[in-house]
């Protein structure tokens, strides 16, 4: 079981399952969102319950997809595809020791020209 929360704790929930490793997204939209990269694990959305959501917001960024984020403190916390059953959650938002490692870079195709990726994890385009 995980817990996490965003910034000011009025977004709050529990992951009772399966956490995929987390992946650090370079697409734009994240960064523009996060400020950087955005680092995030992938479970069932059935896996994930709220135990505070008075504050969570959707933003819908593309037409095929949504952000979920607290609009009291700004904190993006997770990001659903239209059409999966799954759900990524902000990497950051957990509680530790989380016992997770990232798994890889992904669309680094879109990455900042203001750092390098200089670890040996694996690297998809998009």
């Amino acid at each position: 079981m995980h817990k996490g929360s965003c910034l000011c704790g009025k977004v709050a929930f529990t992951i009772d399952g399966d956490l995929a490793a987390p992946n650090a997204c370079h697409c734009g939209q994240c960064r523009r969102q996060s400020g950087h990269l955005w680092a995030s694990c992938e479970t069932h959305q059935d896996n994930l319950t709220f135990t505070s959501s008075e504050t969570l917001n959707w933003y819908r960024a593309s037409d095929i997809a949504r952000r979920g984020f607290c609009s009291a403190c700004g904190s993006f916390l997770f990001w659903q595809h239209n059409d999966e059953d799954t759900i990524a959650v902000s990497a950051g938002s957990l509680d530790e020791p989380t016992g997770l490692r990232l798994a890889q870079h992904i669309f680094v195709a879109d990455k900042g020209d203001y750092y390098d990726i200089s670890d040996d994890l694996p690297q998809r385009a998009h």
